[in-house]
């Protein structure tokens, strides 16, 4: 991935790694908005979404010298704020997804914010009841744009389970929504 400044990120990894710490930075305010993201997704509140940034990003410092370029730096970040938050998930909460995420829109009338409201309500409840591991896989595939294989390198899951995930994850919120638009959800 490349930033405005035009220097691809394997490039910023291997000056800080040869001493150009300050150039970690570049990374940092690359991915830390995404990395915020996951950890929302996790944690629920911002105060620990942020604690949490921080810890991912100071691991991802310290480790950069591990990083070997075999997948997207962006990746290799994702699996370690990946593992964090499965860490610390177990040590506190229940895994959030990001469809759960408010999209408030001015420009809307009542009226289409009220169906909005209400569209939204039934998915996030179908979403809600989605096993946890296919909650994870439906988020990075759909919300944050990861690939299978990324979603192999992040989650350890091999590619064809998460496929599986998402194909089934995706019929179970189909009939789901089915009986929403049946009227069969008050």
């Amino acid at each position: 991935m490349s930033g405005g400044d035009g220097i691809d990120d394997q490039l910023i990894v291997e000056r800080v790694v040869s001493g150009q710490k300050e150039l970690f930075r570049l990374l940092v305010t690359r991915h830390e908005q995404a990395v915020y993201a996951m950890g929302l997704s996790f944690f629920r509140n911002a105060e620990d979404a942020a604690d949490f940034t921080q810890e991912v990003l100071l691991k991802a410092f310290r480790n950069l010298a591990a990083f070997e370029g075999r997948s997207r730096f962006s990746t290799w970040l994702y699996k370690i704020a990946y593992n964090t938050a499965v860490n610390g998930i177990s040590r506190r909460k229940e895994y959030r997804s990001l469809a759960e995420e408010d999209q408030v829109r001015d420009d809307e009338s009542p009226e289409r914010r009220t169906m909005r409201s209400l569209v939204k309500d039934a998915v996030l409840t179908a979403v809600r009841e989605l096993p946890e591991r296919y909650r994870i896989c439906v988020d990075l595939f759909f919300f944050y744009d990861r690939s299978y294989q990324e979603i192999e390198a992040i989650t350890g899951y091999p590619v064809n389970t998460i496929k599986s995930h998402v194909f089934r994850a995706k019929g179970l919120l189909r009939n789901k929504l089915e009986v929403f638009m049946e009227g069969g959800i008050a």
